[in-house]
């Protein structure tokens, strides 16, 4: 089961907090930002360059985990005769941030928001990315409005965008969205969410794309100290992802059809990898049909179970390699992104990403028949490059944390037996991968004879938090 990210509800322990601080230091992670950065974000939060057109008469709500401040989306669902009509507001940091700026030129050596179990290393200052940018409720803010027709199945058949003023009426979070739809409650936006939801998610299986099913790891206290548990992600993520994907379906037919635009790309599989994974599902007694795509198969999975979750690990050899491309003419050969199965851009989270400013522009452009600024051409080429790099640093900073926090919760536990599943083999070293269910840690065991998907007992001899290994022998 490959690791996404791990939360940490309330304060944690002084150790951890020390381990924190210095993954952020071995991974040259920035402290602040530099004074001409933030005095830069004062200003343009005091003058951003505002639209004309006012569509606050829109009731829109946004939909994050608590707490969020930093508000990417806002969105506000219709019906309309044969269909849907997706109204969905990204915040317009293009409104405060000038191409060649200091908050600009920060942002290229940041690439991305870093998320860490104790704070957030922002993307921009909090001026903007919480406050003058973000899309808070009760509070009139520029956007760029996308508007996405779909038909009664849910598919695209229309899409424009255009900067637009807009208030967004209430901040939910997805408990609150699972809860009113699973008591009947929900209305309006909230009802149409899960309906076009449902919709785009069986589209996505139709056409062979692949959501992975992957929990997130979450430190709860447990007495005196913590343990970790798996917490399954709810059906309204899942739902909302969806309108960020149709979004950037959208975004990404636009720019395609223009010749020129920024695009999120993963090559399909080789045939030997596919014929790989194949042979591993069959191995552990997971279904694989006769003409059955990959998404096919993993839907449904539960990571819970010991041979799903071991097909779950090996089966990501099949999406790795994703980038972005950018295009000024000709489209590239390869412009879809084999886990959407069709092209894609990232459009929809410029508060937290670097690139999704810049596309978001172009598009703009594109949707009003007029050249893409001259400013943002120049710098399309090099934003795939930088992208690379910082989203490299941000997975390094996610595996870090996992890693201490998983040696952490295991210290005090050297020595002791534990019931696990075996998730990965590495046969020339004797050794592989395991998962423990409780805790749900991941980690390498060392022992002869390990059988990928085999339920075995082992025996912690290692668990370090300032080295942040975690070690596993056949018990």
């Amino acid at each position: 089961m490959p690791h996404k990210s791990i939360r940490m509800p309330g304060e944690s322990h002084p150790r951890l907090d020390d381990g924190f601080d210095r993954i952020r230091r071995e991974l040259k992670l920035p402290e602040g930002f530099p004074r001409a950065v933030t005095e830069e974000a004062e200003w343009a939060a005091e003058v951003p360059v505002l639209p004309k057109l006012d569509r606050t008469d829109l009731p829109f709500i946004t939909v994050d985990p608590p707490g969020s401040m930093d508000l990417d989306q806002a969105l506000h669902l219709e019906e309309r005769p044969g269909g849907y009509r997706v109204w969905y507001a990204i915040a317009d940091v293009a409104a405060f941030v000038r191409p060649g700026g200091a908050i600009d030129t920060e942002a290229r050596s940041r690439g991305e928001t870093v998320y860490m179990p104790d704070v957030r290393v922002p993307l921009h200052p909090a001026i903007l990315s919480e406050g003058a940018a973000s899309l808070l409720p009760g509070v009139t803010r520029p956007a760029v409005l996308w508007c996405v027709d779909l038909d009664a199945d849910g598919r695209i058949v229309g899409a424009d965008v255009t900067r637009a003023l807009v208030r967004s009426r209430e901040r939910l979070d997805y408990d609150y969205v699972q809860a009113a739809v699973d008591t009947g409650t929900a209305d309006g936006t909230l009802r149409l969410l899960a309906e076009i939801g449902r919709l785009r998610l069986a589209l996505e299986r139709a056409r062979g794309g692949v959501t992975l099913p992957t929990p997130e790891q979450e430190v709860v206290p447990d007495g005196d100290g913590y343990r970790v548990e798996l917490r399954a992600s709810l059906d309204a993520e899942a739902w909302n992802a969806q309108i960020s994907l149709l979004t950037g379906m959208a975004a990404a037919s636009m720019m395609l059809d223009a010749e020129i635009g920024l695009l999120r790309v993963l090559p399909p599989a080789p045939a030997e990898k596919v014929a790989q994974v194949r042979r591993v599902a069959a191995a552990l007694g997971v279904p694989w049909p006769e003409g059955a795509a990959y998404g096919d198969v993993v839907h449904g999975l539960d990571p819970k179970i010991p041979e799903q979750a071991a097909f779950l690990e090996e089966s990501t050899v099949l999406l790795r390699g994703a980038g972005y491309v950018a295009f000024n003419g000709e489209p590239p050969a390869q412009a879809e992104h084999a886990a959407v199965a069709a092209p894609y851009a990232h459009v929809t989270a410029p508060l937290r990403r670097l690139i999704d400013r810049y596309a978001g522009q172009i598009c703009l452009s594109i949707a009003a028949g007029e050249p893409v600024p001259e400013e943002i051409q120049q710098a399309m080429d090099g934003l795939p490059g930088i992208m690379h790099t910082t989203g490299r640093r941000a997975s390094a900073v996610e595996r870090a944390c996992v890693d201490l926090v998983e040696a952490f919760v295991l210290r005090d536990r050297v020595g002791q037996a534990f019931d696990a599943v075996v998730i990965d083999v590495d046969d020339g070293h004797a050794q592989g991968q395991v998962q423990i269910s409780d805790p749900a840690v991941v980690a390498r065991c060392d022992g002869e004879g390990l059988v990928l998907g085999e339920a075995v007992q082992v025996r912690l001899t290692r668990a370090d938090p300032a080295t942040r290994e975690v070690r596993f022998s056949l018990a």
